[in-house]
């Protein structure tokens, strides 16, 4: 059964696959659990039946691995930077693998779009420019921009950009269609959209406080253990240290090796590599992949349980994955290089603790039960993810929220409303379409695009 928000559906699924399947580039919008994701994928697999080389890409590992794909960072190799001067990208260009994964690629789409900033996603389109050796936006790919912007905003920390994409030079400077998709496929809780509704309007009542207040410590009647949600890191690591601690099982600690630069290095522990400086870990206990390996069969994201350590190879856990694939996790190495030359790195095995995580991890999950703690939500948005992560009330519990839990940022109500007001003229653009020129244009950016030989990982 399919839910609406509001009196109007904007645009249906098929309506928007249509558009995507003639080639424009397109923001891919609407609520959480509106099925952005699974119209994605529908997508995906038509263009793979086709031959076509489409780059699947988000702002964050778990969210990659939503689609099977990778970070947007690793896949045109800009890492954790905002600006790269042009001999920086030069150097990018040199590397072969990172070469073909942008020079062959057709189609290029990126989930959770509201976690990059300006800078990035410009610097994105140069990237691609250069290595396609065309000037036209994104060296003339089609880009498939996925996400809501009700969602958390770019990190500001260390001096980033705060500002979304939508105030980039390229997004003003290139023809997207906008797609938002307002049918519920996640919650069917004809309350609970209401609520999540009142957050995304900022028109949040003594109502909505009272259907979120009787959730206050309620036990999920759920065959799953809920996963914990937390506001801040400090939090998560407590309670992933008391589960931890509760295991009586074998133990081994693996601490985290570093040459090179001072500076760089601490950058590299802080800011880009995920695994603590020291690991610890028993037989039991639940981690996440921090680092994409796809020889490997793992990515940065990549849930399981340690089941084993690999006596003869160094104690190196083994882990079993919730997809059931049995992967021994050996050290991986995180680098800053200047041209080919390696001037810092930092060596550990690519697991943290999993039992809780971040809102800012969850975001693009789809929970059966979850318990929530938003007494120190301190973002706009945050209290939103959160909630949202989760199919019904009934698979909530929650430990408390603060007010900011409830509030969206008035500039992104602003920007929704433009965002729907684009869509609405895009649908009617599409309504007016003589439909045998719809399919002309469809076929045609098959024959124009095809042929090109899918290779797992490459173009994935």
């Amino acid at each position: 059964m399919v839910f609406y928000l509001g009196k109007k559906q904007i645009m249906k699924q098929k309506q928007a696959l249509d558009i995507l399947k003639s080639g424009e580039s397109v923001f891919l919008t609407g609520p959480a659990g509106s099925g952005k994701t699974f119209l994605l994928t529908q997508y995906i697999k038509y263009l793979r039946d086709n031959n076509i080389a489409v780059a699947v890409t988000a702002s964050t590992g778990i969210a990659a691995t939503h689609l099977g794909g990778r970070t947007i960072h690793s896949w045109c190799g800009m890492g954790i930077e905002d600006e790269l001067l042009i001999d920086k990208i030069n150097a990018l260009k040199k590397k072969n693998y990172l070469f073909r994964s942008v020079a062959f690629t057709k189609v290029l789409i990126i989930d959770e779009i509201s976690m990059l900033n300006a800078k990035q996603l410009d610097l994105i389109d140069w990237i691609c420019r250069t290595f396609k050796e065309d000037m036209r936006p994104f060296g003339g790919m089609q880009v498939v921009f996925c996400g809501d912007f009700f969602q958390l905003p770019p990190v500001k920390r260390g001096g980033k950009d705060g500002r979304f994409v939508t105030e980039s030079h390229i997004w003003n400077n290139m023809d997207i269609r906008v797609c938002y998709l307002e049918e519920q496929h996640r919650q069917s809780d004809k309350k609970f959209l209401q609520l999540l509704g009142d957050i995304r309007k900022n028109e949040v009542t003594e109502k909505t406080i009272k259907i979120l207040e009787k959730r206050l410590g309620k036990t999920v009647k759920s065959e799953i253990k809920p996963t914990k949600l937390h506001t801040h890191n400090i939090d998560v690591e407590d309670y992933n240290f008391q589960e931890l601690d509760k295991l009586k099982t074998k133990e081994i600690s693996y601490e985290m090796e570093a040459e090179g630069v001072d500076n760089l290095v601490e950058r590299l522990r802080k800011g880009y590599c995920l695994a603590p400086q020291n690991l610890t870990l028993k037989i039991g206990a639940v981690v996440m992949f921090v680092k994409n390996n796809f020889n490997k069969g793992f990515v940065n994201g990549t849930l399981g349980k340690v089941v084993d350590f690999d006596e003869e190879n160094d104690n190196y856990p083994v882990v079993r994955t919730f997809d059931g694939n049995l992967i021994t996790a050996y050290p991986e190495q995180w680098v800053v290089e200047d041209g080919k030359e390696v001037i810092a790195s930092v060596r550990q095995v690519p697991l943290r603790l999993a039992w809780a995580i971040t809102v800012h991890k969850s975001q693009g999950m789809s929970l059966d039960a979850a318990e929530i703690d938003l007494r120190k939500t301190f973002e706009f948005g945050m209290g939103y993810v959160a909630l949202s992560r989760v199919r019904s009330l009934a698979g909530m519990s929650l430990v408390g929220f603060n007010e900011m839990a409830l509030r969206a940022k008035e500039e992104v109500i602003i920007l929704d409303r433009e965002l729907l007001a684009k869509s609405e003229e895009d649908e009617k653009d599409y309504l007016k379409m003589d439909k045998k020129n719809l399919v002309k244009t469809q076929k045609d950016f098959l024959e124009k695009n095809g042929g090109e030989k899918y290779v797992g990982g490459l173009f994935g």
